[in-house]
Formats: C-alpha cells, structure tokens, sequence
C-alpha cells in the first residue's frame, strides 16, 4: 500500500508540435510505444488520471479534456486540468516525457514540501511541466493568472522544492523531451541502442 497521500496526474499534452511537422507529438512512438502512453504508465497509481489536449487514444480510465482556447499553451491547459482533481496533491506533467518513470513521480511525492517540488536537469533549468503540486496552492495561483502568460510566471510566487534526480550513465534522464526532429531521432536511437 502507497504511504504517500492519493494524487491526480494532470498531462498537458495539447500543442501544435509545429517543429515535428505538425505532427501530434505525444502520439509519436519511442520504444514501441506513444510518448504519451509512457507518461500514463509513470502515473498508472494516480487516483486519477487526466490528459488536456486534442482528442487521441488513451486507456479508458483516462479523462480527456480540451483547453480553451484549443492550442492555447500550458497554462490554459492546466486551467482546464485542475477543475477535475479531488486529491491534495497533483502531478503536473508534460505529455511528451518518454523515459518518464514511476520511480520518480514517487521520488517527487515524497520529498514534496512547501507548495511544490519539481524537476531541474543537469543544466539547471527548471523542468516546470514535470512536478508535483499543492492542488490548493496551484488553483490559487492559476486563479490569480492573467493569460496569455507563461507557466513561469504561474508558478513563480510558490514555495517550489527542486530536485535534481541521479541519472544512470548511459540511460536517457526523465526530463528528455522531444520538440524537434532531433530529439525525436536521439530519443528513438538512445532506446534502439545506438547512443551511449
């Protein structure tokens, strides 16, 4: 049995992904599975899971809801996420994370302090859409936002934990995203093998 409070995984996966084409991106495939599917499996202990953005497959037990506007970024994304979350505490996740682990959503849950713990990666930079939130104080924070705005701005008055997760040598970090035609090729090569 899970020590640690229920949670909601909220996954951002709207967006134009106007760099791959056009393409949906968390429907692309790494590792013989969508981007997105990986996300849900990181977070298959969520007391609920919910998935902001166009239409697409996903596990019956998945609530799929649409931002307003359609493609308006991650902050309406996460306006349209939150209404839906019954637990104290919510992961905030992108939809196109594919070495997403459910070894590190627990890590995050359980050193969450203040109003919320996130993700930096080896570069410093704060990962905003992989971290695990006060519901009350992200719906405070979210309310108090003037769009169009930036998730750094959002998120920039909370009591924020960071955390930089040990990376296996050799093993993709769960923070790789992929935006462009690159990311996409390394992240497939990294799973095939062919990258150290």
């Amino acid at each position: 049995m899970d020590p640690l409070p229920p949670y909601t995984a909220v996954v951002l996966a709207g967006g134009k992904a106007a760099r791959l084409g056009g393409q949906a991106k968390p429907q692309l495939v790494v590792g013989g599975r969508t981007m997105l599917a990986a996300v849900l499996a990181a977070v298959a202990d969520a007391h609920q899971r919910v998935v902001v953005g166009p239409r697409q497959p996903a596990p019956d037990d998945v609530l799929l809801v649409r931002e307003h506007p359609p493609g308006g970024g991650p902050v309406a994304a996460l306006r349209a996420g939150l209404p839906h979350v019954t637990t104290d505490v919510v992961a905030v996740l992108a939809g196109d994370l594919p070495f997403l682990t459910a070894v590190l959503i627990s890590e995050l849950r359980s050193q969450l302090s203040g109003d919320g713990v996130l993700v930096v990666d080896d570069g410093g930079r704060d990962q905003l859409l992989l971290g695990v939130w006060r519901t009350t104080a992200l719906n405070g924070a979210i309310a108090g936002a003037r769009e169009p705005t930036s998730m750094r701005r959002v998120l920039a008055g909370l009591a924020v934990r960071r955390v930089r997760p040990v990376t296996v040598p050799g093993q993709p970090p769960p923070w790789l995203d992929c935006d462009t035609p690159a990311d996409l090729a390394r992240a497939r090569q990294v799973v095939d093998g062919k990258l150290g």
